[in-house]
């Protein structure tokens, strides 16, 4: 079927985008799905700063590609008549479609799957190859998904389904910002009741990071960014203190008598990611969430791993199992203790996306959501 999707046509693309117009809308061949995919129909995608680095060549990504990895759609069709998808199911879109075979997916860490993260960096579907063609030959697939676009063709273990009343929007939130961020505190760092968290950047994924410890009973629960309406949003959300990076490390130490007992990093640098160590407590666990580029090396005084008893974790898509932990999610914001809803700056057509990118650099932008 014919279809319109956003391209990269190479990376490494500077702004203003708007001007420079990486991406264009363009005209693609979609092949029908092989069994255990879907045919979906793209309701709303999400545009992350993980979108943004392959762009502008932070994370090296294979062109032409088209992008997009968080989304919300409705199932078309399925190529497997046996398919637990039918069609008009609504579905949250995961960008690491865990293939439950490899010995991570067997012991329950289905999100460092080795052979989903290898389709991913080969711009492939899990059960290999290409469903995207446009004139000039094969176009890749973003993570498993390529969301800027009409329609896509997914393995089917990319998608959860999800009930039909939630506005496509807001569901759309859930496929990485909120998984990422919500479960990096109640995943990855396990924050308990009463913990001290600190959280560096405050954008769609670190604002799901305060939500997360809010939710999860943390206190104090520290904001740090250099954007004062970013730290105005996060008191919002129920932070307790928010401050600039330069007053962030004497502020946390003041606030929690020595460091916080968590301190998640999703700003993608190491400089940041070495400045949450520091703010760390004794015995405290520093939690790296954002993707530097790859030529970013991060220095810290190696003793303290041993002679304080710091924890430096890892935290990819925030630990997080979406068939588990996306109907929770909802079923917290549904509740009202996730309200993921402010996160949404705008919602824009998919035409707009190259000015969309300018926004998200410039740090203004926290959740920005285009309609096909």
């Amino acid at each position: 079927m014919k279809i319109t999707a956003a391209v990269l046509d190479k990376v490494g693309a500077s702004g203003p985008f708007a001007q420079t117009r990486p991406l264009r809308l363009t005209e693609l061949d979609l092949a029908e799905p092989r069994p255990g995919e879907l045919l979906v129909k793209i309701n709303a995608a999400g545009l992350c700063h993980s979108d943004l680095s392959v762009v502008n060549g932070d994370r090296a990504r294979p062109t032409p590609m088209a992008l997009g990895h968080e989304a919300c759609a409705t199932v078309v069709s399925a190529g497997d008549p046996a398919s637990p998808f039918k069609a008009g199911d609504r579905v949250v879109l995961a960008f690491l479609p865990a293939c439950g075979e490899c010995a991570d997916c067997g012991s329950g860490r289905g999100f460092l799957c080795a052979p989903a993260a290898a389709a991913n960096g080969a711009g492939q579907l899990l059960r290999g190859g290409h469903r995207l063609r446009g004139a000039e030959g094969e176009v890749y697939h973003h993570l498993g998904v390529s969301a800027f676009a009409t329609h896509a063709v997914i393995d089917q273990r990319s998608a959860v389904k999800i009930p039909s009343d939630i506005p496509p929007e807001i569901a759309a939130l859930f496929g990485c910002a909120v998984l990422t961020g919500v479960g990096a505190v109640l995943n990855t760092a396990a924050v308990r009741l009463g913990e001290s968290v600190a959280v560096y950047g405050l954008g769609g994924v670190g604002l799901s990071a305060v939500l997360g410890a809010v939710a999860a009973g943390a206190h104090p629960v520290i904001a740090v960014d250099p954007l004062a309406a970013k730290r105005a949003l996060a008191l919002e959300l129920g932070a307790t203190l928010a401050v600039d990076p330069a007053e962030a490390h004497d502020a946390i130490i003041a606030a929690t008598n020595g460091g916080a007992d968590v301190v998640i990093e999703t700003a993608g640098k190491a400089a940041v990611l070495a400045a949450a160590y520091q703010a760390t407590r004794r015995g405290g666990r520093t939690v790296s969430v954002g993707l530097p580029n790859p030529a970013e090396m991060l220095s810290i005084p190696a003793v303290s791993l041993v002679g304080e008893g710091k924890t430096l974790m890892g935290s990819y898509m925030g630990s997080s199992i979406p068939s588990r932990d996306i109907p929770r999610f909802i079923a917290l914001w549904r509740a009202g203790r996730l309200p993921v809803d402010r996160l949404l700056t705008s919602v824009r057509p998919l035409s707009d996306i190259n000015a969309l990118l300018d926004e998200l650099a410039s740090g203004n932008a926290i959740r920005q959501i285009v309609l096909p």
